[in-house]
């Protein structure tokens, strides 16, 4: 089965920002309602709302409903996936033939 890069690629997306990554940090602490996250970023409501819907795509937040607030909190199991596609994608396969056709698994490109 082909590996999805869509929802792979979505977790990259929620952690490449600096903003995004502030709101992880202050969940750290535990489950926060927008209306604390608004209070401690400098981001307006839709703001908070854009980076909010890609952090919960990406798996990383998990949202609830609480009248008209909507509270987050970091999602275990979407960290341990995070973790786990890292890893796959940055451990070499041991044993693979390199696709330069070189013997020794070394690229002809100078190293950097």
């Amino acid at each position: 089965m082909a590996p999805d890069y869509q929802a792979e690629a979505a977790v990259f997306k929620a952690l490449g920002d600096p903003k995004r990554l502030a709101v992880l940090e202050l969940l750290r602490s535990g489950e926060k309602c927008a209306c604390v996250l608004l209070d401690q970023l400098e981001l307006t409501q839709s703001g908070l709302s854009y980076h909010m819907k890609i952090l919960v795509a990406s798996g990383l937040v998990v949202s609830r409903q609480a009248g008209k607030w909507t509270h987050y909190r970091l999602n275990l199991d979407g960290r341990d996936r995070a973790v786990r596609l890292l890893r796959q994608l940055t451990t070499p396969e041991i044993g693979a033939d390199c696709a330069c056709g070189r013997e020794d698994g070394q690229s002809n490109s100078p190293s950097r």
